[in-house]
């Protein structure tokens, strides 16, 4: 019970709302809402407000269940159930199946309930068509009585079994009710008064803060995020792959030519001009401008030779090398390019110095789009030259850069490519996707490649070309590189990728 006078002589809700429980000690909700004659939320907003003044209220949600008839189950009251009828309908002797259902409403429904529940058979052998006979004698129609049960406030006397089925069937219907049951609380009052904030020194010289109520210290609250840009998780792992070559005594190369011309991109590479990477399905080609003209003569002419004739021990490829497809600008399909290009101005020096250089850049590539891969990613690039360098040590070298960046299980794999003999690709286990993914490639750089430039005949250079989109994928359990790059990037993802990428 609540005093509705209450009402009439106050517009202020929460105060309407404290001087019933200042009169009842407790009350529910909905009872304040009825008796106010006021929105229960409006209410629950009141209480929430007084909540923000400290301990005035005690707040407990409650939730109650209460079952109600539907429309239809209405119907099922008034009419009897679907099944019900259909057994009612049916004569002593047997009455046709096709006559029941034209006679009762929802017979479908009825005739298939009738028949789960064995209340009646079938005899698809009788004259004139399938007939339909009881198989049960007195029958009640406990889903019209279980009905009223609920109708009339006994649903307890209803199993959950039934009370499930009717639910399935729509004829009933459970209802939760949430309120709120409201007590005095510690610090409770009639008037509200807003705890002060912050000390002032008018309050210190009034001495007016010995009366004031403050509001106490949050110390579990977080602050403010700072207003600031976010890192993408791939830039993270990237820097972290640059700082581990950096570790590893290599130097950065230049990367900031994304077009390169056929010549370094593939020729240099002694990659032969019908090779089907060169075809417009695999590369990029760039239309203006379409062509380059400036290349070093005299290493132009050996890349020629060793193409169309041979040398250092080979036959070459034996076709007519054209400085026409030379010339073609792509977009770089690899940073192997700028490899090249780094190794024959390292062979230009007048001696030999031992190098490790590194790239991480973009690559272009006319692939189709799916899981693992993209028409534009990162390619990381190293190179090793020295003359005692082996295959031995570029699987060292792997498995050491792999093992700081916390990638342990790496596969080798025997593999085929135009400028490196042996060569290996790389693969990484991918815990999510549960599989081997491909994330690299690797070998040792032919002599067809490495002699034209001028490199002394004792020197190797061990090379891989590596992705940065699947390691990070697998760091990150990601089974979708759309999902890290590209137009349908979660930018979330992004704010609430961690600090620190490698801390796994």
């Amino acid at each position: 019970r609540v005093n509705r006078a209450y009402k009439m002589n106050s517009d202020n809700l929460q105060e309407c709302v404290l001087k019933q429980i200042d009169r009842y000690e407790a009350v529910d909700s909905n009872v304040l809402a009825a008796a106010l004659e006021t929105d229960h939320q409006a209410i629950v907003g009141a209480i929430k407000s007084i909540q923000c003044y400290g301990d005035v209220i005690k707040v407990e949600p409650r939730n109650t269940k209460k079952w109600n008839v539907t429309e239809e189950g209405k119907q099922v009251i008034k009419n009897g159930s679907y099944e019900y009828n259909i057994y009612q309908a049916i004569s002593a002797e047997g009455t046709l199946q096709s006559e029941v259902l034209q006679k009762i409403p929802n017979s479908k429904i009825g005739f298939s309930k009738a028949m789960s529940n064995k209340w009646v058979k079938v005899d698809k052998k009788c004259e004139g068509g399938p007939r339909v006979f009881r198989n049960i004698e007195d029958l009640k129609d406990e889903t019209r009585h279980s009905l009223l049960a609920i109708q009339n406030g006994g649903v307890e006397q209803i199993g959950e079994k039934v009370l499930a089925e009717l639910k399935k069937r729509k004829l009933a219907q459970e209802i939760v009710n949430k309120s709120f049951f409201i007590q005095k609380g510690g610090a409770f009052c009639l008037k509200l008064q807003k705890p002060e904030t912050d000390l002032t020194a008018q309050m210190i010289q009034d001495g007016s803060w010995k009366s004031k109520t403050f509001k106490d210290y949050n110390y579990n609250a977080l602050g403010a995020p700072p207003a600031a840009g976010h890192l993408h998780p791939l830039m993270k792992v990237r820097s972290a792959y640059r700082q581990i070559f950096l570790e590893m005594g290599f130097t950065e190369m230049p990367t900031n030519n994304f077009v390169e011309s056929s010549f370094w991109n593939f020729d240099a590479l002694f990659q032969p001009q019908q090779h089907p990477a060169r075809d417009a399905h695999d590369t990029f080609f760039i239309s203006d401008p379409a062509a380059s003209t400036k290349f070093p003569a005299e290493y132009l002419e050996r890349v020629k030779t060793v193409h169309s004739k041979g040398g250092f021990g080979s036959q070459g490829y034996r076709y007519d090398w054209k400085i026409a497809e030379a010339q073609k600008n792509v977009l770089r399909t690899h940073t192997t390019a700028v490899s090249a290009r780094m190794l024959y101005k390292l062979a230009q020096q007048e001696e030999f110095k031992p190098v490790k250089y590194f790239s991480i850049d973009r690559v272009f590539r006319n692939e189709t789009l799916d899981a693992t891969h993209l028409a534009e990613f990162h390619q990381v690039e190293g190179v090793v030259a020295d003359r005692s360098v082996t295959l031995g040590d570029l699987m060292g070298v792997l498995r050491e850069f792999f093992r700081k960046l916390g990638i342990e299980k790496l596969r080798f794999k025997p593999a085929y490519n135009p400028y490196t003999e042996p060569s290996m690709e790389v693969f990484g286990y991918h815990p999510g996707l549960k599989k081997w993914v491909e994330i690299g490639n690797s070998g040792v750089f032919r002599p067809e490649m490495l002699r034209p430039m001028g490199l002394p005949e004792d020197v190797n250079v061990i090379a891989w070309g590596l992705s940065l989109e699947r390691p990070t994928m697998i760091k990150l359990g990601i089974d979708n590189i759309r999902d890290l790059v590209g137009h349908k990037v979660d930018l979330q993802m992004v704010y609430d990728s961690p600090i620190c990428q490698m801390d796994f």
